[in-house]
Formats: structure tokens, sequence, C-alpha cells
């Protein structure tokens, strides 16, 4: 027997009513989850900016992700990939989110317990960072009650019009008016504009108070003015400034010096530690005849020295950006050390950061007699927050996870036997020693460029050894030295120009190599930055018109 006309048109407005009570239903999940955050928020203005849940719960997932994503996040996202790891969260918390509201439109109680399962978890990732204190777990307890109360409110408000039950009461008679005078008045005679505008306003509400309590944290923790107070004494034997020949005059060529605002920044922090310098202080402990525990201006009072240093990251792929040079300013690390007296047989030095990041140095080096920093200033101001502020430490051969913790509150003098820091327990190579590097900056990639001469130019470093040449060749053809720039050190990159006479038209491959002052020639061999630093050859393709 077919259909009436009009039994079909019921059906069409049956589903459409079912599908709009769904979407109600789930909306009532996300109002109680912009209620949960922006509790979370509020609280955290009065417990710390990376007690906040979403900050918690992401820095949890930084630490329990295996080290091959984390290097793709690098890879693939650079100084974004903490922006897509939160925006992942935020989404993941609203998909969820939208189905507790689904499910609370028939069990209410399930749909609360969702959102307070979210609290404990988001304790449980406080609890989970280095240092946590008691009251790290108070911002994600306040959201999941916050988001399980307002969940079911908003559910009892809905009532059975949130999902409407029977729409087709007998056998091929839907019965969507009924539903639709359901969901219009709801199981308490609520009104749909009613549930609609307790739902907006529950959003609104929400999203006002997740602005509101980042506002209210960047205030309480605010240490910029702190810092700009900051008065840092010059050097005691202040450096010259580097000579203009170290960078030749080519146009598109890395600045010799980066300036703080270029120079990289790759770290687990989410959100950066703010540390007041009024209340920092560094303590020299483990293996040592005396204990030592500095404050700031102690520091400061310390003979305090400047340093040219080229610094990379070890995550760098061949011929990538994480790579810098700076001037650093700061008080004498071997000094200190010696002055704490270190114990025969103590082989790692171990940094501690504010945020629980511990980064592991070989002790050798930094009392070989080469110039190791706990640095409070780079470029002539006082270190940026993002990049350590108020005190970081740096030793030149080394990349930064093997030698340069930001937020330095704590130094232990240790072996290796004793204790694995941070990267080594993720399989990181232990030493940590700079390789040999060279990129070529002009012409860049997939660069037009005229026939005939071509300026090629770029940048080599193999740090503490320092660079003695560099070669180029073009379509694999016969290497031919480069033009060294000035040598302003072993600490320091060193830039490079070739001229490539008559380039004929046509794509071309060109191929950079340097070698290193102890005589090593970079290896060709391609390998991935995991375990120990990338290597091989950076090549780029140009194409000659």
């Amino acid at each position: 027997m077919s259909k009436k006309p009009s039994d079909a048109s019921a059906l069409l407005r049956g589903r459409s009513d079912r599908l709009r009570h769904v979407g109600v239903a789930a909306a009532t999940g996300l109002a109680a989850a912009s209620a949960a955050l922006g509790a979370g928020e509020l609280a955290a203005a009065f417990t710390g900016p990376d007690t906040a849940p979403v900050i918690a719960v992401g820095s949890a997932a930084v630490d329990l992700s295996p080290t091959p994503l984390k290097e793709y996040a690098v890879r693939t996202f650079g100084g974004y990939d903490k922006t897509v790891l939160l925006g992942g969260i935020h989404l993941t918390a609203a998909l969820l989110a939208a189905g507790a509201g689904w499910l609370s439109a028939r069990r209410p109680r399930t749909g609360a317990g969702i959102f307070a399962a979210f609290g404990v978890l988001g304790a449980w990732a406080a609890l989970s960072r280095p240092g946590a204190r008691a009251a790290d777990v108070v911002p994600a307890l306040v959201a999941g009650v916050v988001g399980a109360a307002t969940v079911l409110a908003l559910s009892r408000m809905t009532g059975s019009a949130a999902l409407p039950v029977n729409t087709v009461r007998t056998i091929g008679h839907p019965t969507a008016e009924s539903a639709d005078q359901e969901w219009r008045t709801g199981s308490e005679g609520t009104t749909r504009r009613a549930v609609l505008a307790v739902t907006g306003g529950t959003i609104a509400v929400g999203a006002v108070a997740v602005t509101g309590g980042r506002i209210l944290t960047d205030r309480l923790f605010d240490v910029g003015a702190v810092r700009a107070s900051v008065r840092i004494p010059p050097a005691v034997e202040p450096l010259p400034p580097l000579p203009p020949p170290v960078r030749p005059k080519v146009a598109g060529l890395s600045p010799f010096v980066t300036s703080n605002t270029d120079f990289y920044r790759v770290d687990t922090a989410l959100t950066l530690p703010r540390i007041d310098p009024r209340r920092w202080a560094l303590r020299v402990r483990g293996m040592v005849d005396h204990p030592l525990v500095l404050t700031f201006d102690d520091l400061l009072h310390e003979p305090l020295e400047e340093m040219d240093h080229t610094l990379s990251c070890v995550s760098n792929e061949v011929g990538g950006p994480y790579v810098g040079t700076t001037r650093w300013l700061g008080a004498s690390l071997p000094a200190l050390l010696r002055r704490a007296g270190v114990h025969r047989g103590a082989d790692q030095l171990v940094g501690r950061s504010q945020d629980g990041m511990t980064i592991g140095t070989p002790l050798e080096p930094v009392l070989d007699g080469r110039r190791a920093l706990l640095a409070v200033a780079m470029n002539g101001e006082a270190l940026p927050v993002a990049h350590g502020f108020p005190c970081r430490s740096v030793v030149p051969g080394f990349y930064g996870y093997a030698s340069a913790t930001k937020w330095l509150v704590d130094l232990d003098v240790t072996t290796f036997a004793a204790f694995d820091p941070y990267w080594v327990r993720r399989g990181w190579d232990r030493t940590g020693a700079v390789r040999t590097a060279s990129r070529i900056d002009v012409p860049a990639p997939f660069a037009r460029v005229p026939a005939g001469d071509v300026t090629v130019a770029g940048t080599a470093w193999a740090t503490h050894r320092g660079i003695a040449a560099v070669e180029v060749r073009i379509d694999g053809g016969t290497w031919q030295q480069a033009l060294l720039a000035a040598d302003a050190g072993p600490d320091l990159w060193r830039q490079w120009t070739h001229t490539w006479p008559g380039a004929a038209p046509g794509t071309h491959r060109i191929e950079v190599r340097a070698t290193d002052a102890t005589g090593a020639v970079q290896t060709g061999d391609r390998a991935a930055p995991y375990p120990s630093g990338a290597t091989g050859w950076h090549s780029s393709v140009v194409t000659v018109t």
C-alpha cells in the first residue's frame, strides 16, 4: 500500500524535527563545555597559566607523544606546532561535548558523568607535570563540576523535547505535529525560544569567561613591566662590534646576527613560564662540595661576560631554519661550578627549567676552557620571555636540547649513569654535539635567475670547531671552492659566496658542503634529525632563464 502524500510530508517533517532536536541537544553540550572552559580559565588566573585545563591536558599530551610524532609536528608545522596542538584539543573537546549533550537528552546523568570525567582527566594531567602542586588540580575540577552542572540544567530545561520520542505513533502515521508541539513546549512547558536563548547565552557567557580569565591571568602573571625595569650591567670586558666583512653584501643572505624577534624557538612549553626575577633563585647542587643558591641580584653582581655564539636545534632538517646567532651576556658557568667544587667522577650537568624540562650537558666540555654562560641578556637587552627570562644556560658546541636550558632554576651536577634527562629518555643522543652543516640562502629554492654569472651564497657552521672551507657544485659536477667571509670565531657560523659563471638556461641543481677546522668534510649521507642531528648536503633547484 503506497503512502499518501500527506503521510510522506509528515514523515519528512518528523525527520527534520528529529535532526533539529539532535542539533539542539549537541548545542547544550557545547554550551556546557563553554561554561566549563570559562570556569577553568577563571580559576587558573589564581593558580597559574599552566594549570588551565586545556594547557594541562596539552602539556601531558606533549609528554606522552612518541618522539616520531613530535618530530613530525616540528617538521610539518614549524613554530605553529603548539597552535595546531591546542586547536586539535579544542576541536576534540567540542566533538566530545556535543556527544555528551546528545547523551544528556536521554540520560542526563551520563552526560554529566562525561564532563566530570573530563575534569578528572584534567586534574590528572595537571598533577602529572614536574613540580606540580595540589592547587594545580583546582581549575580542571572546577571545569568538570561546572560542565556537569550546566549540561544537567540544560538537559532538564529541554526535557523530552530535546530528542522526541514516539514521533511515529502508529504504523504509517507520523505524528510530526505532536513531536513539534513537544519541542515547542518541552516537558515542563519551556518554550523553544527560551531553550535556544539559554543555550546561546551560556555559550556567550562561557566565551566571555574564557577571554576574561586569560586577560586576568596575563595581568596577574605578567612580567613584562618587571623585565623592562631590569637594568643589566655591562660586561667586564665588552666585546668589540662584529666587523662588517663577516657578512657579504648579497641580497637575500641571512643577517649575520639574528634579531631577538627572529630567533627560532623550539620547546615543549604550551604557555611561556612567567618568572618574576625578584622571586627567582638558582640552585647549584648534586656532586659538589658547596651547594649554592643565587638570586637574580646575585647573578647580576657576578662579573658578566659577552659571548657571540651560533645556537642550533637538533630538529633542524638539512638546510633548515632552526639556527641563529646572537651576542649573549651572562655570568661564567665554569666559574660558578668551580666555586661549588665539582666532585671527581661527575660527568653530567643537568639544568632544570621552571616548567620541569631537564637538559643534560656533558660536564667535561663545560669545564674545558670554552666560554659558557648563565645568560641574562641577548643582543643587548634582557632575555625575552620566550627565550628564557630571567636566566638560561648557553654552552657552545652542543645543540640546544643538550646545552640550553631556558627558564633555568636548578643545576644538578651528576652522572649520565644516574640520570637520563628529558630528551635522552626519548631516545636522543646523549652528547648532543653539533654536526657540521651548510645551507644555500641565495638563490632561493625554485628561484628563476637570468643566464650568465649567478651569485650563490649561504651560511655554514660547526660550532666550537669552526669552518675552514665551503665548496659548491652545479648539477653533480666538480666541487668548487667558495669564497669565505671573515671568520668571527669557531663558535659562530661563517658566511660564504660563490660565482657560478656562465649559467645556461634550464633547470639546475646547486649543492653545498663544508669542511670544519679539524679537516673533517661534511658527509653527504642523508640522515634525519633523530637521534643525533640531520646530515647530508643541502641542495637547491633553480631555473636559469
